[in-house]
Formats: C-alpha cells, structure tokens, sequence
C-alpha cells in the first residue's frame, strides 16, 4: 500500500490539509498526517486539526508521497523548521511525490529546499516572485513529473486529485472523482 505523509504546521490552511487526506485516503492511500508542534494543530482560520502523529515521531520514516499545505503561517512554520525541510528533500531525492498548495510552493519547496529550479509550478497569486527559480504558471493544477502544485483552497480538491493519479494511477483518480463528484 503507498503511504503519504501531510505535513500539518500552526496556522496551515485547513481545507488544503484535510482535503488531501480525505481523497488520499478514499484512493486507497494510507496517510498520516504528522503535526510539526506535536498532534494538537490550529489551523489559519481556528479549526482545531488533530495529527495522526507529531513530526518528530515519523521524521525518519519513508513515504511515498509528501503532502505541504498552504496558509502563510503555516508555509513560514514548515520552511522554518530544519527537520520538516531535510525530510521533504531526503523525499524529493528518493522520487517521492511532493505536493504543495497556495503559499507552500513558493514559501517551502522553493525558498526553503530549493527544489523548484527548473521545474513548471503555481501557487497562491503574487508568491511565485518568491521562487524565481521556477517556471510559474498561472494553471489551478501543475503536474511536472513527481512534483504536483496548486493555487488555493478553490483547487484543493483538483490538487487532492491529481496527487492520486501521479500516486495510484489515473484510474484510481478516475474512480476517486467520481465517487466524490468532483
């Protein structure tokens, strides 16, 4: 079974967390979701979050998949933290999917672990000036190779999309869209 792991920081967009989880976990994905702060996580506007685990208890293990959401403070809380970084580029490096919506692509994936240079990304309108390495584009979705991107909390749903069909397959997407109506 593929594991994915969704990267739950303070002040991180709830819906860009908890929509990847869902339709992760509806294609048939296993998937943690580990708090940076530990399992109790206040999303940006006020939803209390509970993480399956705190990031230290997972940081060595191995995923097939890493999701980042956005919200600024909760990109900046990710990109800040040492750990959250080295264990999104050991992923990256392995050929794990890597996953970033809204402020996530730019703040972390490109600022922070520098793994946009070259590569086709969007995210939150205005950000991409942050990551001036990359090639943005203003699409809702970007799929460039292993690397899947998204604007906002409006494509949340796109983006849990596309991660299943680079994860699973596109009939697994296929079956995931329909069961949601999507």
């Amino acid at each position: 079974m593929k594991r994915a792991c969704v990267l739950l920081a303070n002040g991180c967009e709830e819906v860009e967390a908890v929509t990847p989880i869902d339709y992760l976990r509806r294609a048939g994905v296993e998937v943690v979701s580990a708090g940076t702060t530990g399992r109790d996580i206040l999303g940006s506007r006020g939803i209390a979050l509970g993480a399956d685990a705190a990031f230290d208890d997972i940081d060595d293990e191995t995923f097939d998949c890493v999701v980042v959401p956005g919200g600024s403070k909760g990109a900046e809380a990710l990109a800040a933290d040492a750990d959250v970084v080295a264990f999104i580029q050991r992923h990256a490096a392995g050929g794990a999917v890597i996953g970033a919506i809204c402020a996530a692509p730019a703040v972390v994936l490109g600022q922070a672990c520098g793994l946009l240079g070259g590569r086709r990304f969007t995210c939150y309108p205005g950000l991409e000036r942050l990551a001036p390495e990359g090639r943005f584009q203003q699409d809702r979705v970007i799929i460039d190779g292993r690397l899947v991107s998204a604007r906002a909390a409006g494509c949340a749903g796109e983006f849990a999309e596309a991660l299943a069909a680079v994860l699973m397959g596109d009939e697994a997407a296929a079956r995931l869209r329909e069961s949601v109506l999507l």
